[in-house]
């Protein structure tokens, strides 16, 4: 077992920028690949970023790359998704997930995190 936490959420107004944090317990972190999502009111979950176990292949949704980026230090258990560039369509809960097998899918991941709301205004 997992256990994930998200912080760093909150409200900014476009162009402006925050950084979420995934803080994980459990099982040792460095075995698994992680995810961050987000799911906006009305919508499905969808995929954001990933990251592989070692944090040196990051892959991420065309909707973001070039203004997040996604990172992780596993000294301190804990993943990171820098988001640049904000706009109000990047409104959302943002979920972080962990799986041994990670993708670009929701039914890659067996661990969830509770979210984070993140509101851009405009």
């Amino acid at each position: 077992q997992v256990q994930l936490v998200e912080s760093g959420g909150g409200l900014v107004q476009a162009g402006g920028s925050l950084r979420l944090s995934c803080a994980a317990s459990g099982r040792r972190f460095s075995n698994y690949g992680l995810g961050w999502f987000r799911q906006a009111p009305g919508k499905e979950r969808e995929f954001v970023a990933g990251i592989r176990r070692s944090g040196t292949n990051a892959y991420y949704a065309d909707s973001v790359k070039g203004r997040f980026t996604i990172s992780r230090d596993n000294t301190k258990n804990t993943m990171y998704l820098q988001m640049d560039s904000l706009n109000p369509e990047d409104t959302a809960v943002y979920y972080c997930a962990a799986s041994e097998n990670p993708g670009r899918h929701i039914d890659d991941y067996d661990f969830w995190g509770q979210g984070t709301q993140v509101t851009v205004s405009s």
